[in-house]
């Protein structure tokens, strides 16, 4: 077992087996691998899905989806974990990228881009904003691990304690505590796709604006209050 794939998830009935589908097609051989669901209580069949297609399901126990990703990290068996959301989509080569990129000794975290595979013009522009604002802060030295396309090591993962339960931005905050225990690299090839639907329902200059101020503030080394998470916003 090379690495361990942990995926949050709540009510994601209708799309969770096709999400999981993709993982048949990665060039990694599927024995070198698994698949760690995490779900935070779904009352729709979401684990009953997962159930059939993933190595294990996990009920979540702790707050909020980095919560659910720490969760996730103490029941996988391998020694790197990577991390993506159940409506991704990943390119078939993504886990081979991933453990390529770990073969320096030194490499601590591996971190890559999304976009909206779905939205209009909208979604489309302001990601492309995004994006670029994520190469430059890469290329500054700043990572952001966001949970949709990134991957650990686990010893460097429970060494700075995992996500901490923030009310947001606890992507970048692992990337500038995990940064302590050695290399984080950024590669471009791992280009995930993700759905806005989140974002088309809560506003997009919203949730751009809570963003840029909770990375503004952890990376000022300011506190974030903690709060819980509803499930519903994830």
């Amino acid at each position: 077992m090379r690495i361990s794939v942990v995926v949050p998830t709540y009510q994601e009935e209708k799309g969770i087996e096709a999400f999981l589908r993709q993982f048949e097609r990665q060039t990694l051989p599927r024995s070198e691998f698994e698949l760690v669901v995490v779900d935070g209580g779904s009352r729709d069949g979401t684990r009953e899905i997962a159930a059939r297609l993933a190595d294990r399901v996990v009920l979540q126990a702790s707050v909020g989806i980095g919560g659910a990703r720490n969760d996730g990290v103490a029941a996988a068996r391998a020694d790197l974990i990577a991390t993506t959301d159940a409506d991704c989509r990943v390119p078939p080569d993504w886990l081979a990228r991933i453990v390529a990129d770990f073969e320096d000794p030194e490499v601590v975290a591996v971190c890559g881009p999304d976009g909206p595979f779905d939205g209009g013009l909208k979604a489309r522009v302001l990601y492309a904003f995004v994006r670029g604002t994520i190469r430059l802060a890469a290329f500054a030295g700043i990572y952001g691990t966001g949970g949709t396309n990134s991957a650990f090591r686990r010893s460097a993962f429970l060494a700075v304690a995992g996500y901490r339960p923030l009310a947001h931005s606890d992507d970048v905050d692992l990337g500038v505590r995990i940064r302590r225990e050695g290399r984080v690299v950024f590669d471009p090839r791992l280009d995930v796709g993700l759905s806005v639907r989140r974002l088309e329902r809560d506003g997009y200059l919203r949730t751009f604006f809570l963003w840029l101020q909770g990375d503004l503030k952890v990376l000022a080394g300011r506190p974030i209050e903690p709060r819980e998470y509803a499930h519903r916003e994830y």
